[in-house]
């Protein structure tokens, strides 16, 4: 224990000594070569551990860990914009919706496009759909990926979160065997929370029965 916190203390030193004020935004910020001598010096996950505690999301520490860059600044909104237009060309005509919240990207996938009734795996005609999502995903790393299923509000709460989870799951799933790397992933289900449409009418409840991935990026 003692030689680990030496270690962790020694980290944490690196880490201060390497930080500086990006003159742009007035944050501070861990230096490139700081990064790189974490790194160097066998470090990496430990002080991945700590960028990712520091920015809220420990996936955020295991991805800069692994080599996978942050974005910053203005860099942030162009790699966004090109991943959403990329995004909008592949999706077109699939059924599945692509919406941009700031610099968030979410897709919206109807159930009735991705499950058959009351089942919880991937319809195989939407198999290239995802596919094409995870080509793009690919290409553009330098983001989490959360992904959410939700359900409407007809049966139990209980047996609804079960299946929203289970839906979210194979998506996460296939995904991952398309090649996205799953330390990205942010997998849950959330049953019948967060309607997006009125469950008292069909139309409405065909909305609330979806999984959401939301497509968020990696700030440095």
């Amino acid at each position: 224990m003692r030689t680990k916190a030496i270690a962790l203390t020694a980290v944490a030193a690196m880490v201060l000594a390497g930080c500086s004020t990006n003159p742009f935004t007035g944050e501070t910020q861990l230096s490139n070569t700081a990064g790189g001598a974490l790194l160097g010096a066998g470090g990496g996950a430990v002080g991945g551990a700590l960028i990712g505690s520091a920015m809220g999301d420990g996936r955020v520490g295991a991805l800069i860990g692994a080599g996978i860059g942050a974005l910053a600044g203005g860099a942030v909104g162009n790699y966004m914009d090109q991943q959403e237009a990329q995004l909008r060309a592949k999706l077109q005509g699939s059924g599945v919706s692509v919406t941009r919240v700031g610099d968030n990207i979410i897709l919206n996938m109807p159930s009735n496009v991705t499950f058959g009734v009351d089942q919880s795996n991937v319809q195989p005609q939407f198999q290239g759909t995802l596919e094409s999502v995870a080509l793009v995903l690919k290409e553009y790393n330098q983001t989490l990926v959360d992904i959410l299923g939700y359900t409407d509000s007809t049966g139990s709460a209980s047996y609804n979160l079960t299946l929203s989870q289970q839906r979210a799951t194979s998506v996460a799933r296939t995904l991952s065997t398309f090649g996205v790397d799953s330390r990205r992933f942010f997998v849950e289900g959330r049953g019948m929370t967060n309607p997006i449409a009125d469950n008292s009418t069909e139309a409405g409840r065909a909305q609330n029965r979806r999984v959401e991935i939301r497509i968020i990026p990696i700030r440095s």
